[in-house]
């Protein structure tokens, strides 16, 4: 199985020494578990593919948020990148040090801005001209200097979701390559800003890596041309988006991706930096869930679980593959199901016409590579409670959120009687 933390013991499903079952007896279901050595062991790789350049490790927040997430790969070395004012506040919550983060986003409003500026974070990444010079205006405000690269579109299609791909012009993300000169002449005569480095993020999951290589090209002739007019760059950041396998997809493990890129890397002559998210975490999660009932419309078998759609949006999001095991296997028949959840959404699926062991009411199926996009992409949809986070640490695990109560959906609603006076 390739999930290496993840495998059968005695017909049950473990994560790393811990069955599921001893977890769902103590917290119940869904919960999400993950496995701390995958996540060690993941970045550990990728340090190891990457260690003959310079570079550092910036861990995407976004890919799965928790603060105990975010401290593991704080102590091992990792800088961090957030995309808005509440993935910066769980990084400084976490212990990060400001001067390791990276704040990325299309869309950072003055608040944010001024939060990161005053917490004398390490850079900003810049998507567009009057970003550049908002940031100039509140760099000025608060009297300092903002470190900056600017993200630049390569226009390379990853040839991934069209939800994710952000490296094409008809994407929100960057500023387009031909503009990229100006971009960089109008920063630098911006008095509260300091030029950097140059950024490019062309998408997520993706599994072409010529197209990691072709956007290095493309990026290393823009570096030489800013510095023949006198631009100099310390850092290119070469973003994320390696993918993982979800289902019998080819997939590049990072050594792979390492040895296609790093050459035309080292003719940057830069300190590379990298933002891996789900590469690291993916693999990592399950969300686990119990079966509440089984149905049959004609010839349709449905497997009704107590996870929804609010839990983990990805298939409804991106038609994506999740692989699902049972938690209890055996030799029993297999029957062709669609596993379901109980949100009022005809897109509240986790699997269609999936063939999988016949299941029983009360029964613990796992839903696998759900450690990136999960829980951080979860929601209180039909007034569902979050769910349980667990991390498993060999024969040990914990507990490092707690699920929501159904006081908790309601804790910031105040009734205002004064609306129903007549």
């Amino acid at each position: 199985m390739r999930f290496e933390n993840f495998y059968y013991k005695n017909n049950l499903l473990h994560c790393e020494e811990i069955d599921l079952v001893t977890i769902a007896k103590e917290f119940g279901t869904p919960f999400y578990v993950y496995s701390k050595k995958s996540m060690v062991d993941r970045f550990n790789d990728f340090k190891k593919a990457f260690e003959d350049i310079p570079h550092r490790i910036h861990y995407a927040v976004k890919s799965s948020s928790n603060v105990n997430i975010i401290k593991l790969f704080c102590s091992l070395g990792a800088g961090l990148d957030v995309n808005s004012g509440g993935e910066l506040y769980r990084a400084l919550k976490a212990g990060a040090n400001p001067k390791n983060i990276l704040f990325t986003g299309v869309g950072k409003t003055e608040e944010e801005i001024l939060f990161a500026l005053r917490n004398d974070i390490f850079l900003f990444k810049i998507e567009s001209f009057q970003e550049l010079d908002l940031l100039n205006s509140l760099a000025k405000q608060e009297n300092k200097i903002a470190n900056i690269a600017i993200r630049i579109n390569p226009n390379v299609d990853p040839k991934t979701h069209p939800y994710i791909t952000t490296g094409l012009y008809e994407s929100k993300f960057g500023i387009a390559q031909e503009l990229a000169i100006d971009a960089f002449k109008r920063a630098s005569a911006l008095p509260n800003l300091k030029i950097l480095g140059i950024d490019m993020h062309i998408g997520s999951q993706i599994t072409d890596i010529d197209a990691f290589r072709e956007s290095v090209v493309i990026m290393n002739e823009l570096i030489s041309q800013l510095r023949q007019i006198g631009i100099e760059i310390e850092h290119f950041d070469v973003g994320g988006g390696l993918g993982v396998q979800y289902n019998d997809e080819p997939v590049p493990d990072v050594f792979d991706y390492a040895n296609a890129i790093k050459d035309e890397l080292k003719k940057s002559n830069c300190k590379i930096i990298f933002e891996p998210g789900r590469y690291l975490t993916a693999d990592a999660g399950a969300l686990v869930t119990k079966t509440l009932f089984n149905k049959s419309n004609r010839d349709k078998n449905f497997l009704i679980v107590d996870a929804a759609v609010n839990d983990l949006m990805r298939p409804a999001l991106y038609g994506a593959y999740h692989e699902i095991l049972p938690v209890l296997i055996d030799n029993r028949e297999k029957i062709v199901y669609d596993i379901v959840g109980p949100a009022c959404e005809t897109g509240d699926f986790f699997a269609k016409d999936r063939l999988f062991q016949k299941t029983y009411q009360g029964e613990l199926i796992a839903i696998m590579s759900a450690g990136s996009y999960g829980f951080c992409m979860s929601s209180n949809y039909n007034s569902r409670r979050r769910v349980a986070e667990i991390m498993v640490d060999g024969n040990k695990y914990f507990l490092i959120r707690k699920r929501e109560t159904y006081d908790d959906l309601i804790r910031n609603e105040e009734i205002v009687n004064e609306l129903f006076e007549n």
